[in-house]
Formats: structure tokens, sequence, C-alpha cells
């Protein structure tokens, strides 16, 4: 008749919370500060004293009524420089090409793609 047992429960595998005390949040708590920019100085994909993509925006709605303004998708944007649109994504991304989102697409200012290529050309030789 003995098995062993006292016929008391047997102890949980973690300890029971009353409703009253929820679990506490097992995650750290967020950092207040904006993320540092993980490109290092002088990378070439953001040319040196390149505006931000706020402040072309602000040049551009400055220069034109915004009924004037000629927008262009990513698409029409590579076809243009004859890149692909994974590197039109990219200058919009980064900050050097400014875009306005519509829904889940970009659109991009024609001045802005004509500016951006002015600026990019190089005298060789």
């Amino acid at each position: 008749m003995s098995s062993g047992s006292t016929g008391a429960p047997a102890p949980p595998d973690r300890p029971v919370r009353s409703a009253s005390h929820p679990p506490a949040d097992p995650r750290p708590p967020a950092d207040p500060r904006p993320p540092a920019d993980p490109r290092p100085p002088g990378d070439p994909r953001v040319p040196a004293g390149a505006p931000a993509a706020r402040e072309v925006s602000d040049l551009t709605r400055r220069q034109r009524p915004l009924p004037e303004v000629r927008f262009l998708t990513v698409a029409e944007v590579a076809s243009t420089m004859r890149v692909s649109k994974m590197t039109v994504y990219r200058l919009v991304h980064g900050g050097t090409l400014p875009a306005v989102r519509v829904g889940r697409s970009f659109r991009v200012p024609q001045d802005a793609v004509t500016d951006y290529l002015r600026d990019s050309f190089v005298q060789a030789g």
C-alpha cells in the first residue's frame, strides 16, 4: 500500500501568477535615441554635402507649385537612369533621391531625377 505518494499535488514547473500580477516583459526597454547611421563617414553611396531627402523635397516644393510637379514611378526612374529598380530603391531609402510614398509604392519628382543626374556627372580623362 505504500506507493511513495503522500497525496499532495506535484509542484508546478513554473511559478503560478495571479491575475493581479501580469508577467514581466522579458524585452529590454526601448532606446529613446534615434539609431546611429551604420554607414562610415565618406560612404560613396551618399555624396558629401548632399542634402537630406526632406531638404530636397522642400526645395522641390518651393521651385514649383505641386500640380506642376511630374512624378515618376520607380520603374520609370530606373529606365531613365538605365539602372535596376533596386538601385533606385537604394537611392530613395538612403535619402539621396527624394520620393513620396503613395500606398506601398514610391513616386519620385522628375526634377529630383534631373538634379541627381546633373550633380552626378563626372569629367572623364
